[in-house]
């Protein structure tokens, strides 16, 4: 199963593990649907590192999975999948953000480099980019500020 995303930048496929994440890829999904990521904002450009969107405020610090439409606010989030383990090991590894207590929202990344270990176990992987590298390595060559924030609008949606 692919989703398409159509950046500002260009077009990123994006081929989803539904398999080995049912919940983030049905999150993902039904947020797609909804057009809740609809001119989500690039917000963290890491460079050689991760892209981080998801946000529909921008401001990195909002969010929440659509589990919180069907079962209320305590719902907002929903639990890291951990099992089957995978790992960034790869250019264009998809993965939910952590909130920090190993829930997920809307948030998500996009992995600009290989092997990026320190992200292992922390958040979760449920997807790789197929098509659109190029792209990818367009977001990495974005000129951010000293908060990683792109200075040109990068959305998608």
């Amino acid at each position: 199963m692919a989703v398409l995303l159509e950046t500002t930048l260009g077009d990123i496929v994006i081929d989803l593990y539904p398999k080995e994440r049912p919940r983030c890829c049905l999150n993902f999904l039904k947020l797609c649907k909804l057009k809740y990521y609809n001119f989500c904002l690039f917000h963290s450009v890491q460079r050689n590192f991760i892209a981080q969107t998801g946000d529909p405020s921008g401001s990195g610090n909002g969010g929440e999975s659509v589990f919180r439409q069907l079962y209320g606010d305590q719902a907002r989030y929903f639990e890291m999948e951990s099992t089957p383990r995978i790992k960034h090991k790869k250019l264009g590894a998809v993965s939910m953000v952590n909130n920090g207590a190993n829930m997920h929202g809307s948030q998500f990344f996009i992995t600009l480099s290989g092997n990026v270990d320190s992200l292992d176990g922390m958040h979760t992987v449920f997807g790789e980019v197929s098509e659109g590298f190029d792209i990818i390595t367009k977001l990495s060559e974005s000129f951010t500020d000293k908060e990683n924030r792109p200075y040109q609008d990068i959305r998608y949606g």
